[in-house]
């Protein structure tokens, strides 16, 4: 049974992103997580911006659908998405809330995140002929990543 994921990729007007810090532990990541029952992905990641920053969004467009080699059971969908209301503040699942520039995305930011966020700025249409991806992300997972970060 698969588990379904889905993301907001937000840029503001300087071409910054956002990205979340998680309470959890030390990693930034896009506004996202798993779809509840009866929910569409698009909703799902209309509410977990909310619920992660604050912020109302509307999805603008579809950038990819991604598997993942690691965990084969998840099936990811990333979406351009833009504020449409809301202030940008810490909440219950995040301790800080920041945009940055694409060449100044913390170290600490989960790989495959930071794959789905490139994969926007190339994909960066919306005309006839644009066309998501569908592919499977080899990077490290999450906990992985923050391990390699840790070694000395």
């Amino acid at each position: 049974m698969f588990t379904i994921g889905a993301f907001a990729i937000i840029f503001d007007e300087r071409g910054r992103v956002l990205l979340g810090h998680r309470r959890d532990f030390d990693m930034w990541n896009l506004p996202g997580g798993g779809v509840e029952s009866g929910e569409l992905p698009t909703e799902a990641a209309i509410r977990e911006t909310r619920e992660e920053t604050d912020l109302e969004v509307a999805i603008e467009r579809l950038v990819g659908v991604y598997g993942k080699v690691d965990n084969p059971d998840d099936l990811v969908f990333a979406f351009v998405c833009r504020v449409t209301g809301g202030q940008l503040s810490i909440t219950d699942e995040a301790d800080a809330c920041r945009y940055f520039t694409v060449a100044d995305i913390p170290p600490n930011t989960s790989p495959k995140h930071v794959e789905r966020i490139h994969d926007a700025l190339r994909l960066n249409t919306s005309g006839p002929g644009a066309q998501p991806l569908f592919r499977r992300q080899d990077a490290p997972s999450t906990r992985e990543w923050l391990q390699k970060l840790q070694e000395p």
